[in-house]
């Protein structure tokens, strides 16, 4: 396949997706310690449930998962002091100016003292420079702290996603992690940046104005009072459908969104079968239930936010009437009703805009429990205590093992057991669906034994640090996974520190010499999950990348699937020097990759049912024969590995 592949990567962006490639292994773990991944998340723990009088759990408060969310807010406390502080000054500001305003109509104006009047002219301009500048500080100061709240919480998140076990992968919709990953991180940074400060500040503001009123006037306050109410008994009895909606969008956006990355990868198949109208209708009915429960959302924002324009409004204008009065009758000053009617006017923008912030706050609260279904999933596979001796030997024994899916009642495997001694190659042949690929997986503890143990060198892998069993066993898969970064940052994942010699080494031994044809040879970049690169071509990359990191034990799922019989051949032929001390395990389903293995394992109704040459196995057992081909002639293999060696 011809590859359409971009310039290669630059030294900035691969120090962004790789560690430093003059560092040592050593030195790559000791600065992995420093990172996320080893430590747990700053979301404060979940609290006990509270029980009623016949000790059940009572239904946890909307605002428990925000609240957990404030310990992101400590390193950047401050800032968010400083923030309160110039917000509560200019809130102070806009109402002090009202007042200003009452001194100079009831006393410059009304006694024509001009000097006065410029005076409290003056004051009150200055009041509305000192206003803009207390804004222009709160605006200033909030940004940085939002921003590193939402950085903080994104890459805790990150490596929570990164140390959750494969199970809960895949239960997940990757979807669903994106939306909550940009889409919910963005409604918290909005809350905390803007709606989290205004929701205080324009409640205060409602609250001490209206002390102000009832002071300069209290007929007219009692009726701002009373105009109050229904806008409190309203914001109570929307929240838990304006809780249940904000919830079912960011699920159904998630759902979008997942739909949309399969198109995307999938986009091959569905050119080639024909489907593209059935992907699209499917795309589109999701579409669709999202819009119709926005427009639900919508239609009761609009309800609620015109009840709230439509208060403030109808209670000014009885203020307005009955001021009249109460001024052409003596009751109250000019400048006390001009005061009162600026400053009942400037409760109209903050209780127009409460909504909106509870509407923020709800968002919120539904975005931080979206979250908190990551953080409070358990880490089901963890670090040990225990070290492997060095040097590793690479003896691998599977005592009793046998595996169940979560909520599953039947196991997958069942009563493995299997001594592979160091240096020793073991091929795994079986069925489609016996289990070989779950039981490649759980070597490297991408999933975790149900039953028995595995062990290396004699230690249960359960008991030794992941990143040490890592990088001791090395998997290959049939599906191979590549990264949008260079060829030779592919190759040298496992292991940054490589050098040119053991990559070219290991692209030999994967016969991955394409790699040097490629526009900008190993610093092309190649595409989204190498999707430019044949199926072959991927294969043999991340052969070449499980090879490079020189493990002690190296699993190969069935990595050579997609090869032409000469290129696995030669692909073979090399593994035989490479598998030398190297314990190995071969997912096989053709005779030529049996014949890279010392013994051969049959793996048959979820256990291992015989182990033996692959003559014995060819002998004695019918189903390996029907497997592998009854009329199978070995000699005719090496012959055929020998002609191409020569």
């Amino acid at each position: 396949m011809s590859a359409d592949l971009s310039a290669p990567t630059s030294a900035t962006s691969q120090q962004k997706d790789l560690p430093n490639n003059s560092t040592d292994r050593g030195s790559v773990t000791a600065a992995r310690i420093q990172t996320a991944l080893d430590r747990p998340a700053a979301i404060l723990p979940k609290p006990a449930p509270k029980l009623d009088k016949d000790g059940n759990p009572l239904p946890r408060a909307s605002y428990e998962s925000m609240f957990r969310m404030r310990s992101y807010m400590s390193p950047y406390l401050g800032r968010f002091v400083s923030m309160f502080v110039f917000g509560a000054l200019s809130v102070g500001a806009t109402i002090v100016v009202p007042l200003v305003t009452k001194a100079v109509i009831d006393g410059p104006v009304a006694q024509s003292d001009h000097r006065g009047l410029w005076t409290l002219g003056f004051a009150a301009m200055g009041l509305g420079v000192v206003e803009a500048v207390l804004i222009f500080l709160r605006r200033w100061t909030v940004s940085k702290a939002t921003l590193g709240v939402e950085y903080d919480i994104r890459v805790d998140l990150y490596a929570k996603l990164q140390r959750l076990p494969m199970a809960f992968h895949d239960r997940w919709e990757s979807g669903q992690l994106l939306s909550r990953m940009m889409s919910d991180l963005s409604t918290i940074r909005r809350f905390m940046s803007f709606g989290l400060l205004f929701l205080f500040l324009n409640s205060g503001q409602i609250i001490v104005v209206t002390i102000i009123l009832l002071n300069l006037y209290w007929p007219l306050g009692v009726i701002v009072v009373i105009s109050i109410g229904p806008i409190v008994w309203l914001c109570f009895k929307i929240n838990k459908q304006y809780v249940s909606l904000s919830r079912r969008i960011q699920d159904e956006t998630g759902d979008v969104a997942s739909t949309v990355e399969e198109g995307a990868h999938g986009l091959r198949v569905i050119k080639s079968f024909g489907r593209s109208r059935y992907i699209f209708e499917k795309f589109d009915q999701r579409s669709v239930q999202l819009y119709d429960t926005s427009m639900k959302k919508v239609r009761l924002q609009s309800n609620f936010w015109t009840f709230l324009e439509v208060i403030p409004n109808a209670t000014l204008v009885v203020v307005l009437a009955f001021g009249a009065y109460a001024a052409g009758h003596s009751l109250v000053t000019l400048g006390t009703l001009v005061a009162f009617t600026t400053l009942m006017t400037s409760l109209t923008a903050p209780i127009a805009t409460l909504g909106m912030q509870i509407s923020q706050a709800q968002e919120t609260m539904t975005a931080s429990d979206r979250l908190a279904d990551i953080f409070d999933t358990e880490i089901t596979i963890a670090d040990g205590p225990a070290q492997l001796a060095q040097p590793v030997r690479g003896h691998l024994q599977l005592q009793g093992v046998g595996f169940t899916f979560p909520g599953a009642t039947a196991p997958v495997l069942h009563d493995i057991d299997l001594d592979i001694a160091p240096g020793e190659t073991v091929a795994l042949v079986g069925a489609t669906g016996a289990g070989k690929s779950i039981l490649t997986s759980l070597v490297p503890r991408l999933y975790d034994v149900t039953a028995g143990k595995i062990t290396v060198d004699g230690i249960d892998i359960r008991d030794l640090r992941l990143t040490e069993l890592r990088q001791v066993v090395a998997t290959a898969f049939e599906e191979p996974t590549l990264f949008s970064m260079s060829a030779r940052e592919n190759l040298t994942l496992g292991r940054p520190n490589a050098t040119q010699d053991e990559v070219d080494e290991a692209i030999d031994v994967a016969q991955a010499h394409f790699v040097y044809d490629l526009p900008w040879g190993l610093d092309t970049r190649i595409g989204e999950q190498g999707m430019s690169l044949s199926g072959g071509q991927r294969q043999r990359l991340a052969l070449a990348r499980a090879v490079l990191t020189k493990p002690a034990v190296l699993v190969l799922d069935d990595t050579l699937s997609a090869l032409d019989i000469h290129t696995e051949a030669l692909v073979e032929q090399a593994l035989k020097r490479v598998l030398v001390g190297v314990t190995g395990i071969v997912v096989a389903h053709r005779a030529s990759t049996v014949l890279l293995a010392d013994r051969v394992a049959m793996l048959s109704g979820g256990t291992i049912t015989h182990v033996g040459s692959h003559a014995e196995l060819l002998e004695t057992v019918p189903e390996y024969r029907e497997l592998l081909s009854a009329d199978f002639n070995p000699q005719d293999e090496f012959d055929l590995l020998e002609e191409v060696a020569r």
